[in-house]
C-alpha cells in the first residue's frame, strides 16, 4: 500500500468513527469497533488521536459490571437547534453535537397560526436561548424544523394545501434561514419522532418502523432500512388520513371518513362535552385511568379505530416494531390494548407472529428530539474535520 493510500485509509477511518458517534450521541470504544467494523486497537488509537485533537471527548462508564471508555463529540464543535410546530404550540431545543440539550423551551400557540407569526417567534426564541447558554448564532451548525403537515424535503415546502391552514406554499428553510443566517432543514413532525425513536428511543437497533403520532391531530412516520421515507412528495406516512368510513364525516383535507376524524383530540373532546363538560384531552386521559366509564370508552374507541389504520399500513410494509407516540400514548392500557387486539385480527398472519407495538420512550420530546437530529446530520461534521496525517 502507498503512503498516499494509507493516509486516506486513515482519513477515511477518522471519517467513519466520527459519523458513528454523531449520529448515536454516545459509544463505548467497543461499541464503536462493532458499529464500524474497525478492530479495537485501530478505534483506541484514533479515539487517543481525535480526542488529543478535541475532537472527541472520552469518560469513564461501565458496560455489564467492566469498565469502558464512554466516547462523544467534544462540546465546542458547535451546537445545533431543533424547533417542533405542533397544532397549539412551539417547542424550541439547543443540543451540543454530542446530542446533549443545553436549552429547552415550549410556549402555546393559537390555534390555526400564521406561518410568518409562527416562524417569526422561533427565530426569535432561539436567538434568546443560544445567548443563554453564552453562545451565539455563528456556533450554531444548522437547524431542524418539524411541522404538523406533509413536507417535500427536496423544497422545504408543505406539499399539500388546506391540511395546515396558513402555511400553504409557505417554504419554512427560505424564511428562516433570511431570519437566521444558518441552514435550516424542515420535515413532517411525525417523520422526526420516528427518526428520534430509532435513533434513541423505543425502535433503537430497528430497521423497519411505523411510528403513530395521536395528539390534537394524527400523524405516522415509516421508517425502512434506518431511514425515513418520504415517498413522492412527502405524504408517506398520513395514516391520519386513512379512510375509516366512506361515508364518514368531512376532514380538513377535504376526504370523508379519514381516522383523523374518528381519533383526533376535538373529535373525542366533543363526544364528552355533553356528559362531562368542556374537558382537555390531559383530563380525559387522567379521568379514563380513574375509571371513568366515559372517559375510558372514547379512548378504547380510538384505539380500535387506530387499529383499523395501523392494519393496512402494516400489511403493506411489514415492520418490526409500532411505536405510539403524542399525547394520546399516555392513556396507555386504555389506548394500547384495543390497538393490539385490532392489529392482531386484522393483520396477515406470519409465522413471525403479530407485529409488536411499544409506547414512545421519548414521549413528548420526540419531535423536537428529531429535528435536533435532522440539523446535526446536515451539520457534516465527519466531513468538515480535518485532522493532520
Amino acid at each position: 500500500m502507498t503512503p498516499g493510500s494509507q493516509t486516506s485509509l486513515r482519513e477515511a477511518n477518522r471519517a467513519r468513527i466520527v459519523s458513528a458517534v454523531q449520529q448515536r450521541g454516545s459509544l463505548t470504544q467497543v461499541e464503536l469497533a462493532g458499529v464500524t467494523g474497525l478492530s479495537p486497537a485501530t478505534v483506541s488509537n484514533i479515539v487517543k488521536e481525535l480526542t488529543g485533537a478535541g475532537v472527541l471527548h472520552t469518560s469513564p462508564t461501565s458496560r455489564s459490571g467492566r469498565r469502558a471508555q464512554q466516547v462523544t463529540l467534544a462540546r465546542n464543535l458547535g451546537l445545533v437547534g431543533g424547533i417542533h410546530f405542533g397544532s397549539r404550540s412551539l417547542r424550541v431545543a439547543v443540543a451540543d453535537v454530542a446530542h446533549r440539550i443545553v436549552a429547552d423551551q415550549r410556549m402555546p400557540l393559537p390555534p390555526d397560526h400564521r406561518a410568518d407569526a409562527g416562524l417569526e417567534r422561533a427565530a426569535l426564541l432561539l436567538t434568546e436561548m443560544v445567548e443563554s447558554v453564552d453562545s451565539s448564532l455563528q456556533e450554531v451548525l444548522a437547524v431542524g424544523v418539524g411541522v404538523p403537515a406533509p413536507v417535500d424535503v427536496r423544497t422545504g415546502q408543505i406539499s399539500t394545501i388546506g391540511v395546515l391552514r396558513g402555511w400553504d406554499g409557505i417554504c419554512v428553510p427560505e424564511v428562516l434561514e433570511r431570519r437566521l443566517g444558518l441552514p435550516v432543514y424542515v420535515d413532517n413532525e411525525a417523520n422526526l419522532g420516528a427518526l428520534a425513536e430509532v435513533r434513541f428511543g423505543a425502535a433503537r437497533g430497528r430497521q423497519h418502523v411505523v411510528y403513530l403520532r395521536i395528539s390534537h391531530g394524527v400523524g405516522g412516520g415509516i421508517v425502512l432500512n434506518g431511514e425515513v421515507f418520504h415517498g413522492r412528495s412527502g405524504t408517506a406516512g398520513e395514516i391520519g388520513h386513512v379512510t375509516i368510513d366512506d361515508n364518514g364525516p368531512i376532514c380538513r383535507c377535504g376526504n370523508r371518513g379519514c381516522l383523523e376524524t374518528f381519533v383526533g383530540a376535538p373529535v373525542l373532546l366533543s363526544m364528552l362535552t355533553a356528559s362531562h363538560g368542556h374537558l382537555t384531552l390531559p383530563d380525559v386521559i387522567a379521568r379514563a385511568q380513574q375509571g371513568d366509564p366515559g372517559c375510558r370508552r372514547v379512548i378504547s374507541d380510538a384505539g380500535r379505530y387506530l387499529g383499523v389504520a395501523a392494519a393496512s399500513v402494516c400489511n403493506l410494509f411489514d415492520p418490526e416494531l409500532v411505536v405510539v407516540g403524542g399525547r394520546l400514548a399516555e392513556a396507555g392500557p386504555i389506548l394500547m390494548d384495543p390497538l393490539r387486539t385490532v392489529l392482531a385480527q386484522r393483520t396477515v398472519p406470519s409465522t413471525a407472529g403479530p407485529v409488536e407495538v411499544v409506547a414512545s420512550e421519548l414521549g413528548s420530546a420526540a419531535e423536537v428530539r428529531g429535528a435536533l437530529v435532522v440539523a446535526l446530520d446536515h451539520a457534516g461534521i465527519a466531513e468538515s474535520i480535518l485532522v493532520p496525517g
